[in-house]
């Protein structure tokens, strides 16, 4: 089967607990088990993870170097300062990509720089759980792309 990871950054965990629902209402371990029966949809084998640390995704990211096909990534607010996380993406060899929950565009000044988009192969943004189910798809489609 095709491994592929998905990391999520700082206070992810908190999702569907946010009052104003900037991030919708369902909860992290809803969001996972969603992604979990998409990704078996599709044939991935999905490893789902978040940290509230910098450097444990980085620690992530390289272990995924070692062992998966694609990479998905909403680095939450280390989306707009971590360079180091970007040189750790820059570094891994299948497609990649940025997974926002809101539309970051939408969102204060300061979000609507991404250092991740350098890396990714795409970015999908504003779509809530949705664009992490659409994100499963298209990684289903770069990788099987890649083999061909």
């Amino acid at each position: 089967m095709t491994q592929v990871m998905f990391l999520n950054g700082p206070n992810a965990n908190l999702y569907g607990l946010d009052p104003s629902g900037t991030y919708g209402t369902d909860s992290f371990p809803q969001i996972e088990a969603a992604c979990m029966a998409r990704a078996a949809d599709l044939g991935l084998t999905l490893d789902f993870r978040q940290s509230n640390h910098e450097g444990v995704l980085i620690d992530w990211i390289q272990e995924a170097r070692q062992s998966c096909d694609g990479l998905l990534i909403n680095a939450a607010g280390l989306t707009y300062t971590s360079i180091p996380i970007l040189d750790a993406l820059l570094a891994f060899d299948g497609p990649i990509i940025e997974c926002h929950m809101s539309n970051i565009w939408k969102r204060e000044p300061f979000r609507h720089h991404s250092f991740i988009s350098k890396a990714a192969t795409g970015v999908i943004a504003g779509l809530g759980v949705r664009g992490y189910l659409l994100g499963l798809g298209a990684m289903a489609d770069l990788i099987a792309e890649r083999s061909t």
